[in-house]
């Protein structure tokens, strides 16, 4: 599972170089807004440096919205697992056929009729055992409701989710199964994989109302500007998990994470006073103790650090 980050470039006319490739295509300089005061990556590249030398695989892609360049990538090409970041294709899917008149979005499914997770989520704490549509959608979105996310993927159909990735031209992005308690030796080992690259940019499409039409790009954006889980990259941000959709200091926040074990992704958009954002950031690592992971999880705080610092 190891591979290998180079070191960073040297400094171009003063300016650090955030692109970090395998490959060695070249150094990339950061736009010229973004080489003021600390607006660079340095410490984000030092600690995805130690997660390596720890024997982690990681993947990372920073696009800015303006200026479209990427001010920081390492990696972003390759297919990694994603865990419950699958959900932002099958979300799509869905807003596309509550936008067509293909699935009512009142529809009612009963929670009986999905196999049930008991490892996670919400709804199997709920006494209501059965939901409309809409509302799935919503428990998907903000806490990653394993349940409900089997119960939405039944309804449209792997077929359909697949196509519908395809029709995004991703090809390094696909959602493999449901979330099941555990994998047997005939399930698909992950329940989605995606690369860093292909993420961030769906995110910045999403924002820039270009995933099948601005109807269906504002319906996942607002599902997702409700996502609970600000405990990686977004920890950085200050703002409040349970109300961050109309932030007082206008910050602009969306996104989705995906955790199993050994897993940890998270891709989204950040815009503040003087740019803005879509990242995405994969880290695989053994998870042989609490250390291991804290290293990982420390990995997407400074991140968010970074971006904040580059956003504002």
């Amino acid at each position: 599972m190891g591979s290998s980050l180079p070191p960073a470039p040297e400094p171009v006319d003063g300016v650090p170089s955030t692109a970090v490739r395998r490959s060695h295509r070249g150094t990339r300089r950061l736009p010229r807004r973004a080489a003021i005061g600390r607006r660079s990556f340095d410490a984000t590249l030092k600690a995805l440096e130690e997660l390596v030398d720890a024997g982690a695989q990681v993947s990372v892609h920073v696009v800015d919205l303006d200026t479209h360049k990427h001010v920081l990538s390492g990696d972003d090409h390759v297919t990694m697992p994603i865990a419950g970041l699958g959900v932002v294709p099958l979300l799509i899917e869905v807003a596309a056929a509550f936008e067509d008149g293909s699935l009512d979005p009142l529809e009612i499914v009963e929670r009986s009729s999905v196999e049930s997770v008991t490892t996670a989520g919400l709804w199997r704490h709920l006494r209501a055992p059965a939901l409309p549509l809409t509302d799935l959608a919503v428990l998907a979105a903000t806490a990653g409701d394993p349940i409900a996310v089997n119960a939405l993927l039944h309804r449209v159909g792997h077929e359909r989710v697949s196509a519908r990735i395809e029709g995004l031209g991703l090809t390094r992005t696909a959602v493999l199964d449901r979330f099941r308690d555990a994998r047997g030796p005939d399930d698909a080992p992950q329940v989605a994989v995606g690369s860093s690259r292909e993420l961030a940019g769906l995110f910045s499409a999403l924002v820039n109302s270009e995933v099948v039409d601005a109807a269906v790009s504002a319906q996942v954006s607002e599902w997702l500007s409700l996502n609970q889980d600000l405990s990686l990259v977004a920890a950085s941000t200050g703002l409040d998990p349970f109300a961050h959709d109309h932030d007082q200091h206008g910050l602009l926040f969306i996104n989705k994470t995906g955790r199993d074990r050994g897993v940890r992704a998270e891709a989204g958009v950040l815009a503040g006073p003087r740019s803005g954002v879509a990242y995405a950031m994969i880290v695989c690592f053994d998870d042989l103790s609490i250390a291991h992971r804290l290293r990982a999880h420390d990995a997407f705080r400074v991140l968010g650090v970074e971006l904040m610092e580059y956003t504002h």
